[in-house]
């Protein structure tokens, strides 16, 4: 079962080595985190993992790595630098400064009960900085609050490069930055975090049968994971709430510990971006409100080979947060189990794909050199597989080894004992059974193969 609270993911993350309060030692930066020897495997499979479904296993999707700090004009024309905001308000007594949208009371301070507060007044979340050595208007430029204006901006790029044709779409994964007002509830709300997008660009007419396409698409990615689809709820976002940018928006919200949250949005943004970053948007039949643009350089269209015609393509955009990917992901491997006789363990049963460490070669005594070298030779060959971390777990105490294996969620603990010196053989130990089985050491390379790939 998931666990009880966010404390015991809270916990378990700090405790062995997941997630850290950046600059602790100094009393902390709020709102922003450091990944751990552990988190930083999860971190990253959760995202290869992502990476294969969207560009391996298609053949009409791209891969883009884009620069963190964008052009000012970039986020000019797409709006961010007018409606990037948060409605702000200050208690004007207790000095605390919350979302006003977000607020129990309008009236009054979450904090202190005070009703001596400010008006709302927009807050622009881009964190800002100054380009080169010289600090003026020309020289501003912005992190990134998200990907994908940086793979509008490239579109050109791609197709140019790649000769693609619509319908296709453009992925990437990164780090994005928010100046929020109130960063809260761990890692799912932070001002330095990544985000797994994509563009899909496709003609226009077809967008609402691929909007629904990649709904599916994206709910069959999430059960992969080992988020069922009976956790995962399809808001389609009333028309009032909906992004300015958004024809229509599918929010997959979670049951998250501190309760039902977005996970991933699934947004049909028409030709909004594209039009907007479009040079001669005159000449093109751009159907969406976009500012008018005379510094873009490229035409961001594609031409109908037929009819000559410049076609500016809709967007399909299936974008969800890393952070928040790890803790639904952690949260639904997450299990306390009684083994009788008045014990328990803590259990991570993460799709092993997903697994920080795929196996532990663990020497039944450490201080016996023939054991020990064996175990490193044993983990040395399996490491060469390249299917991710193996480990050399040298504690001394087996069992031991197991209960903290099984809380970081290891699929498989291989033990190497006095009888395998003689026949070749190891322990391998189940992390979800817990049952143990006698192989070859041969053997072992199409063992874990099968465990992690299926």
């Amino acid at each position: 079962m998931p666990a009880k609270s966010m404390e015991d993911l809270v916990s378990l993350c700090k405790r062995r080595g997941f997630i850290f309060q950046s600059a602790d030692i100094y009393g902390g930066l709020k709102g922003v985190y450091d990944y751990g020897p552990l988190g930083v495997e999860l971190k990253n499979n959760i995202k290869a993992s992502w990476w294969r479904s969207m560009v391996y296993e298609r053949d009409d999707i791209e891969g883009l790595d884009a620069a963190v700090i964008g052009h000012q004009k970039i986020f000019q024309y797409s709006g961010h630098a007018d409606t990037f905001s948060d409605p702000l308000v200050d208690c004007k007594d207790c000095k605390a400064r919350m979302r006003a949208d977000h607020m129990k009371d309008p009236t009054k301070c979450d904090n202190c009960g005070s009703t001596n507060i400010t008006e709302p007044r927009a807050f622009n979340m881009m964190f800002k900085t100054n380009i080169g050595p010289v600090e003026d208007a020309s020289s501003i430029g912005y992190l990134r609050p998200e990907t994908a204006q940086h793979i509008f901006v490239n579109f050109k790029n791609v197709v140019d490069s790649t000769a693609r044709k619509i319908p296709f779409g453009i992925a990437q994964a990164g780090k994005m930055f928010r100046n929020e007002i109130v960063a809260r509830n761990f890692v799912f709300r932070v001002r330095e975090f990544e985000a797994m997008e994509m563009e899909f660009f496709v003609p226009p007419g077809d967008d609402e049968t691929w909007h629904e396409y990649w709904l599916e698409e994206r709910l069959k990615w999430w059960e992969e994971q080992g988020v069922p689809r009976a956790k995962i709820h399809v808001l389609d976002v009333p028309k009032d709430d909906l992004a300015h940018y958004s024809k229509r928006t599918f929010d997959l919200e979670y049951e998250f510990p501190h309760g039902r949250d977005e996970l991933e949005g699934i947004a049909n943004r028409t030709d909004y971006d594209l039009g907007n970053h479009s040079k001669a948007q005159s000449e093109l039949n751009i159907t969406a409100k976009v500012h008018e643009n005379k510094d873009s350089n490229a035409k961001l269209a594609v031409q109908n080979p037929e009819t000559k015609e410049w076609i500016v393509p809709f967007v399909v955009e299936p974008a969800a947060g890393v952070e928040r990917a790890f803790i639904a992901i952690m949260n639904e491997a997450y299990a306390e189990e009684d083994l009788g006789d008045g014990k328990s363990r803590t259990v991570l049963k993460l799709k092993p794909h997903l697994s920080p460490i795929k196996a532990a070669v663990i020497p039944l005594a450490k201080n016996k050199e023939e054991l020990v070298n064996r175990a490193k030779e044993i983990k040395q060959t399996l490491q060469k597989l390249g299917l991710g971390r193996i480990l050399f777990e040298n504690s001394g105490n087996v069992g031991k080894a197991y209960r903290r294996h099984d809380e970081v969620g290891t699929p498989l603990c291989i033990t190497v004992d006095f009888d395998g010196l003689e026949d070749d053989t190891v322990t391998i130990r189940n992390r979800d059974t817990m049952e143990q089985e006698r192989v070859a050491v041969s053997e072992l390379p199409n063992i874990l193969i099968k465990t992690i790939q299926g």
